[in-house]
């Protein structure tokens, strides 16, 4: 090889290694002024004081699709139900389970088959049926069960909620993630402290893996014991407290993580729903929402919340971390492919 090529290429690593430390070194500066700003103007005990008293707390509906589950739904369906928010709603979609999931719910939460006519704003392989509780149990009349033909994607299932929720917002989540029991009033204050419509807010996530979990509640939060769960933690709090917290702060953060997100169900259908073919459906529902909201001229904010409201179990070895990263990395190819027309876009 000639000198100059060593040359050179020392020059890119060098110039790479600043443009990445000076990337973060921003971003630390953004995120540690939003931290400040949200912690110097939010009290959390005030607040949840607060929206607990209000007439005016907006409801929210838990949309969380389910396949295949019957080890552990009753178990994540009691956790949603018993958290602590005024008015709201747990949404289970049955994704054409082939196993006894549909059955455990109908039994332990006394469901029966009520009629209901099916508006399909967005579309989704068949409806099934709606199941509601016929028990004068109040935290069973909080659930509803939605019986679908499998779609063969997460996206598909969680349109066929989209249709369903009843409340503005509504919250996308994974039914065995587990939820703090605040999670809703933190996720919804945001909504109603800006001057900007909020259509979309994400909360921290941590790895459930070496946490002390009971009956679907978290009762002791641990760092992970081991080594590839230790480093998906940090990873996490990495991204979130620092990476989405600076882009939330100027406003430009595309991704509402899927494990955990809530949205406005109004934007959410004009702009289409999860796309079922898409690998990163989170990340490419979020983009069609701000491309709506920018191409109707209306303003708006996607807001990140510094607390921990989920934890969801991270993979435990390199091979089921392979496949998660790869899909991630798909979908990440695949989002700029569909979307390529917005990027160094001044107007989106």
């Amino acid at each position: 090889m000639p000198e100059w090529f060593y040359d050179a290429f020392s020059y890119f690593v060098m110039a790479y290694s600043a443009f990445i430390l000076g990337s973060y070194v921003f971003f630390a500066i953004l995120s540690f002024l939003e931290h400040k700003k949200h912690y110097t103007y939010h009290d959390d005990d005030y607040t949840i004081e607060e929206l607990k008293k209000s007439p005016y707390t907006p409801g929210i509906s838990i949309v969380a699709p389910a396949y295949n589950e019957e080890k552990t739904v009753i178990t994540n369906v009691q956790s949603l139900l018993s958290l602590d928010y005024p008015d709201f709603e747990v949404v289970i979609v049955n994704d054409g389970s082939k196993d006894r999931t549909l059955e455990l719910l109908i039994e332990n939460f006394e469901l029966v088959k009520v009629p209901y006519a099916y508006i399909e704003k967005i579309k989704t392989k068949p409806f099934k049926g709606l199941y509601k509780t016929k028990s004068d149990n109040p935290a069973f009349k909080r659930l509803t069960v939605v019986d679908k033909v499998n779609g063969g994607t997460k996206a598909d299932a969680s349109n066929a909620g989209v249709n369903v929720v009843s409340n503005k917002f509504f919250v996308c989540t994974d039914v065995d993630c587990v939820l703090e029991k605040n999670a809703l009033y933190r996720m919804i204050w945001p909504t109603m402290a800006s001057t900007r419509r909020v259509i979309a807010v994400s909360a921290t996530m941590r790895m459930s893996n070496g946490s002390l979990v009971e009956d679907g509640k978290m009762v002791d939060p641990r760092p992970p014991h081991d080594f590839i769960p230790l480093f998906q933690d940090l990873e996490y709090t990495r991204s979130f407290l620092i990476g989405k917290t600076a882009l939330s702060r100027i406003n430009a953060m595309q991704n509402v993580s899927g494990g955990f997100g809530m949205f406005d169900r109004e934007v959410v259908i004009k702009a289409g729903g999860y796309d079922g073919d898409s690998f990163a459906e989170d990340m490419d529902m979020v983009a069609r929402m701000i491309r709506y909201m920018c191409d109707s001229g209306e303003d708006y904010r996607v807001v990140q919340i510094p607390e921990t409201c989920c934890w969801t179990e991270g993979p435990p070895n390199f091979k089921v971390l392979n496949r998660q990263r790869t899909r991630w990395g798909r979908g990440l190819f695949q989002f700029f492919t569909v979307h390529r027309d917005m990027l160094f876009n001044r107007n989106y």
